[in-house]
């Protein structure tokens, strides 16, 4: 018996569906992007233009179709991917950049280690900007210490309420944050409607894509630039970086600018098989560098500069190897 159960268990390992090709596995197959957040946001506008180019570039030509599953900022999704999604190549996620930092700083609903994640790389390395309505009175960043004033976000692991969190207590503004909005749509439309003064963590190239008429009408002040270096665009908006009035805070505004580099991060869940991993991150950096693809990024005003993968997991690693005193002095700030 023992031998007859060895003979089955090698004629299974050596039959054609243990050793399908990525090629194999993915035809007539369906990969699932998910999103973070509602639909209509620039999260979303980056994923649905992936998907419509990303299955030409994956053997086997998937059709690949999004689906939106917002929730906290995104950490709903996070934990569903490592948790929950299926670990055969047929999953991918974009979750917000400031997601991935939820474990690190102890959040207790962040139920996840991104350095397990399958990373295939990030669409960009983004600019973050600080706004506010032309008609909320404030005219520039020093205006936030004067009174205060209410700017909007999603949920508790997102980057916005960690922004406004660091700039109250190290830069002394007055910043109240109202949460709960499922999308930075639905944001940008409570600043339209005057029930909040503007918000962080929207990307430049989220202005330029999706609200192109409040740059064509001037109806926002850039106030505030959370990147490694200044965007082109805004000369005279002040970096994060530079106003640090410390050591201490020079370290702690690190975490909100390394991970612009992963502006708009894609991934699997852990473990797909490497094959198949390799393939999409492959496919991944070929659709950024499709020039139908980049037409159409061109179209919609999305920025496109690609970061792959192994420098996503190198900054996961940096930021996971900062010494542990800094980085419980920034989780009482993020949390």
């Amino acid at each position: 018996m023992r031998t007859l159960a060895l003979m089955l268990l090698a004629s299974a390992l050596s039959s054609p569906v243990a050793a399908q090709t990525p090629a194999e596995f993915y035809k007539g197959k369906q990969v699932s992007i998910y999103i973070g957040f509602t639909a209509g946001g620039t999260y979303d506008l980056y994923a649905r233009m992936l998907a419509r180019h990303l299955g030409k570039h994956v053997p086997g030509n998937p059709s690949v179709v999004p689906r939106n599953m917002e929730g906290a900022g995104s950490l709903r999704l996070a934990n569903y991917m490592y948790q929950i999604a299926p670990r055969d190549g047929t999953a991918i996620a974009t979750i917000g950049r400031s997601t991935v930092a939820g474990p690190l700083f102890g959040h207790p609903s962040a139920q996840f280690d991104p350095r397990r994640f399958s990373w295939l790389g990030s669409t960009n390395n983004e600019v973050s900007i600080c706004a506010a309505w032309h008609t909320s009175g404030i005219k520039g960043f020093d205006d936030l210490k004067a009174k205060e004033y209410a700017f909007g976000a999603t949920g508790p692991t997102e980057e916005a309420v960690q922004i406004y969190k660091t700039m109250n207590a190290l830069l002394g503004t007055k910043v109240r944050i109202v949460s709960g909005y499922p999308g930075g749509n639905q944001i940008s439309l409570a600043i339209e409607r005057g029930e909040i003064h503007g918000r962080c963590a929207i990307s430049w190239s989220s202005i330029k894509a999706s609200l192109p008429h409040w740059i064509e009408g001037k109806k926002f002040v850039p106030l505030l630039q959370v990147a490694a270096a200044e965007h082109a665009d805004l000369p005279d908006v002040p970096l994060l970086m530079d106003l640090a009035p410390n050591d201490e805070a020079r370290h702690i505004f690190r975490f909100l600018i390394a991970r612009q580099v992963m502006g708009r991060p894609f991934f699997g869940p852990p473990d797909v098989p490497e094959d198949r991993a390799a393939a999409l991150r492959k496919a991944f950096l070929d659709t950024l560098n499709d020039p139908e693809f980049l037409a159409e990024a061109d179209k919609q005003r999305l920025e496109i500069n690609p970061v792959p993968a192994g420098r996503v997991e190198d900054l996961l690693r940096e930021l996971y190897a900062v010494p542990a005193e800094i980085t419980k002095k920034a989780a009482a700030l993020f949390n």
